[in-house]
């Protein structure tokens, strides 16, 4: 494993080539690079390489498994931490209160338990609405269709505050007219909602289409981090590792 003085050197230099490539893709679109956060998704890295991050200067982090979510939020502090993967929801009593944002709500039901939870504990979740702007069946999210009216259903539910939209283009195709329909569609809603701004859109192939079509949330694993391990290291003891899927 690569130890965290190595690593922090790395990051360092990954980060400052990360910052530029969103500075020139923000300028392309006439908007101020201050405007996009950089999400770093450290989802099989562990809390040592998160913890050299953060020293690098790195503030928001993001995880796609509630174990790895919850394992990592109470080794380090003084982060921002952000769900962005698939929640179940008997996951969900874990991530609310431990994320400041939770990316990937794309169903109702998914919605109210989390607000249960907000409601028992920190008293507001923030969330994202997932919507599947490349129309992709393997992936998440709502589609473009339904997203006006649960975005509607999800800001009458005391406890959860929804302040944008998120999504992740089909494997293999253009991402630049996802990003935009998603654009679109927030465009749209805020005329009625002005508090759903945010765009949580783009990934380390994809992100400087993403920061052009307006993104404000960019979620960057390989691009900040390198190759990701091949097994995942916060894991309970006894539980045997298991293959990390790519991405």
């Amino acid at each position: 494993m690569m130890s965290p003085p190595q690593f922090a050197s790395d990051i360092g230099g990954r980060l400052a080539a990360v910052s530029q490539r969103v500075a020139m893709a923000a300028e392309r679109a006439g908007r101020s690079a201050s405007s996009v956060t950089v999400v770093a998704v450290s989802k099989s890295f562990d809390a040592a390489v998160v913890e050299a991050a953060r020293q690098e200067g790195v503030l928001d982090f993001g995880e796609n498994k509630a174990q790895e979510l919850v394992a990592k939020a109470a080794a380090v502090a003084g982060v921002r931490w952000h769900f962005v993967g698939r929640l179940q929801r008997n996951k969900a009593r874990d991530v609310v209160g431990t994320a400041t944002l939770i990316h990937s709500v794309d169903r109702l039901e998914l919605a109210e338990t989390i607000a249960q939870h907000a409601r028992r504990g920190p008293g507001l979740q923030r969330i994202l609405v997932q919507v599947n702007a490349g129309n992709d069946p393997a992936k998440g999210g709502c589609s473009m269709a339904d997203a006006p009216e649960l975005v509607r259903r999800i800001r009458a539910i005391e406890g959860l505050a929804c302040e944008g939209l998120m999504t992740i283009p089909a494997k293999g195709d253009d991402p630049r007219p996802a990003f935009r329909r998603l654009r679109e569609l927030r465009d749209e809603l805020r005329s009625s909602f002005p508090e759903v701004g945010h765009l949580s859109m783009g990934m380390t192939h994809d992100f400087e289409v993403a920061v052009e079509e307006g993104a404000t949330i960019v979620r960057l694993g390989e691009a900040l981090f390198g190759p990701r391990p091949q097994f995942g290291t916060d894991r309970p003891a006894g539980h045997p590792a298991a293959p990390v899927p790519p991405g």
